[in-house]
């Protein structure tokens, strides 16, 4: 079970991943539904407290399919989690993958104007989220976000689940230590992966020192990385979307060293890749587990990245 996002992410990948690989051993099913735009968005996000219409979808998919166990990764926010406690009433296990940090800081990533935001994982409700807009930079949007997360805490719906996945220990420690309430027994550490790539016998010679590959926001590093590529000769590649697009070609069109080469599927991301000698991932969040560092490791091009959360322990420092 996912709830895609509107602008696609990493998330949506590591699902398709999970499918794949569990296809190999097992007969599965896919349920997916997408978040929206518009009041048909608004009403999915007001409604995600208890969204009994989507709930009740989830279980026709599963008296058909009666499935042993069901894997849940996204459920933000065209899903919600009620849909967990009919499956709990059901009586099939569920194991839920998370790779953010929305069941206990309304931000996801833990980061407010560039910078760590904890303050609200030890608290009994976020108020400190809410006062300072974490979410969609909305007074509204980041309350609602917080009341929807505790309330189906205080209502047991988070106990529900037979095993949490993370994506690293650094993840988890941080759950162990909020007021989630977990236990270390009902976590399990699983990173992700990616499938091999084709092997190259005569790579070409890298056409870009650096390439970027990710969404174009703030909290991803890319104002700090657009500055500094603005004042040097370095050559710089920008794969992805985002809310910074615009920005993104304006630099493109004014600087020479400076690439926007669109939003690109597998196949092309594994090409760049090759073709670069070295990626930048300058995000200022606590990452899950970010799937480019794994396709650029994959494809034999080192990384430069952010000395925090989950990165030092997916990278060899100075290696």
């Amino acid at each position: 079970i996912h709830n895609r996002y509107r602008i696609r992410g990493g998330e949506d990948t590591v699902f398709e991943q999970e499918c794949l690989l569990a296809q190999q051993w097992a007969t599965t099913e896919q349920f997916v539904v997408h978040n929206r735009t518009g009041l048909s968005g608004a009403w999915q996000f007001i409604s995600s407290i208890w969204n009994i219409g989507a709930a009740g979808k989830v279980m026709k998919k599963i008296n058909e399919f009666k499935p042993d166990v069901i894997h849940l990764h996204n459920w933000h926010f065209a899903l919600g989690p009620y849909v967990i406690r009919r499956i709990h009433r059901s009586g099939i296990p569920v194991i839920h993958t998370i790779s953010n940090f929305r069941l206990i800081c309304p931000s996801g990533m833990m980061n407010h104007q560039g910078k760590i935001f904890d303050k609200s994982i030890r608290e009994f409700f976020p108020w400190s989220a809410v006062w300072n807009k974490v979410y969609r930079d909305s007074y509204l949007q980041t309350f609602w976000l917080a009341v929807v997360i505790r309330f189906h805490q205080w209502m047991g719906t988070w106990s529900m689940i037979e095993r949490y996945i993370l994506l690293s220990d650094f993840a988890k420690n941080i759950f162990l230590s909020s007021t989630l309430k977990l236990q270390d027994g009902q976590l399990t550490v699983k990173p992700n992966f990616t499938f091999p790539v084709k092997d190259s016998q005569a790579l070409p010679s890298p056409n870009s020192d650096f390439v970027y590959i990710g969404r174009f926001s703030e909290e991803k590093g890319i104002l700090v990385l657009l500055e500094a590529f603005n004042q040097n000769e370095f050559r710089l590649t920008l794969a992805g979307s985002g809310p910074l697009v615009p920005l993104v070609e304006k630099l493109a069109a004014e600087n020479k060293n400076i690439q926007y080469a669109g939003n690109l599927g597998t196949d092309e991301i594994n090409s760049l890749l090759q073709r670069s000698a070295v990626l930048l991932f300058p995000s200022l969040n606590f990452e899950g587990m970010p799937m480019t560092i794994i396709e650029a490791l994959s494809n034999g091009t080192p990384v430069i990245a952010s000395n925090i959360g989950v990165m030092p322990s997916m990278i060899t420092n100075q290696y």
